[in-house]
């Protein structure tokens, strides 16, 4: 167990603990950061969810007990959401500060739904009876849906970027590879999951432009290099088992499971909602926000983020992800 797993208390996260059983856990702790200061009414908060190897710190920089900078940092501070009180949680069976298999020698498997039912218990906690907004994309966007569907009188509005209602087979099988991976060998085998999950983040576009068929001085094309860099980036800062857990979380992914099917569970969501999608997103493709938005009612016509960096375009392309978070929260004077 390595000391960047539980943060630092001169740091901004802050912990919830749950002392009684759940999903299998004899009790949980969920890592989570806010910014801002909840108003009197408790109408502002803001509830942001982060992708699979995300996690709370949403921005700030690089400080103790977080290895990396906020991973949309231009949306917080200050951006579309100043005036809110913005709340991140680590997703349950993550590995920056939440419980997760990294802990425990037989850790059950998760859910989505199970994630979202914590996270709901955090809220709980916060004293918060109702979310002005709920905004994720990729996993996060998959809790989000969930949020709403199984939270409806909680969600007062909704954004989706990049996800989806349901995995789709293309998306299983492409996680299975990388799970294979990981099982046959958890050091090597991450950061092979690692390349395999970022050729499938960006765009076929975007990877030969930038790299072509470059060849570097070592004989290497210069893509392999990029995909190594990445690979090793990520095993600095993530558990092999954290991995396994959220992925095989995701797989499950079924927002109509045992609600009569994807179009009846959708009609739950009484949220004002947005759906966006990336066109050149080839992992997460825009059919499956185009269901999205067809299913929930009320639900604006689809947005698409026009961008060559594929499914990853969610977290870079801040001014468009931005303008839309801007449509949908209302500004909330008084409340920092």
């Amino acid at each position: 167990m390595t000391g960047w797993r539980f943060g630092d208390p001169n740091g901004r996260r802050k912990w919830f603990s749950h002392t009684e059983p759940f999903a299998g856990l004899p009790g949980f702790q969920l890592a989570y950061e806010t910014w801002g200061t909840l108003n009197a009414e408790a109408s502002n908060a803001v509830l942001v969810l982060h992708a699979l190897t995300g996690d709370s710190h949403v921005a700030g920089g690089v400080e103790p007990g977080h290895p990396t900078p906020g991973w949309w940092d231009a949306l917080v501070e200050p951006g579309p959401l100043d005036g809110c009180f913005v709340v991140a949680p680590n997703v349950l069976g993550g590995c920056q500060g939440s419980t997760g298999p990294w802990q425990y020698p037989a850790f059950p498997a998760l859910t989505i739904r199970d994630q979202v039912a914590a996270e709901a218990l955090l809220a709980d906690y916060l004293g918060i009876g109702r979310w002005a907004a709920v905004l994720g994309g990729s996993m996060g966007g998959m809790r989000a849906v969930e949020w709403a569907v199984s939270e409806p009188e909680r969600v007062e509005s909704l954004l989706l970027l990049a996800t989806t209602a349901a995995a789709s087979a293309e998306q299983i099988g492409l996680a299975s590879a990388q799970l294979h991976a990981i099982r046959a060998d958890p050091r090597e085998g991450l950061g092979v999951a690692r390349r395999i999950a970022h050729i499938s983040y960006r765009s076929e576009q975007e990877l030969q432009a930038r790299f072509g068929r470059q060849v570097q001085e070592d004989g290497r094309f210069e893509v392999e290099s990029y995909l190594d860099h990445h690979a090793a980036k990520l095993s600095r800062r993530f558990d092999a088992a954290s991995y396994v857990t959220l992925t095989e979380a995701m797989n499950s992914h079924d927002v109509g499971r045992g609600r009569g099917g994807v179009t009846a569970a959708l009609g739950r969501v009484t949220a004002r909602t947005l759906v966006a999608g990336v066109d050149s997103d080839r992992l997460y493709p825009l059919a499956q926000q185009r269901e999205l938005a067809a299913g929930i009612p009320g639900a604006d016509d689809l947005r698409v983020i026009t961008s060559p960096y594929g499914h990853d375009a969610f977290l870079i392309e801040t001014a468009q992800v931005g303008a839309l978070v801007s449509e949908l929260v209302p500004a909330h004077s008084g409340s920092r």
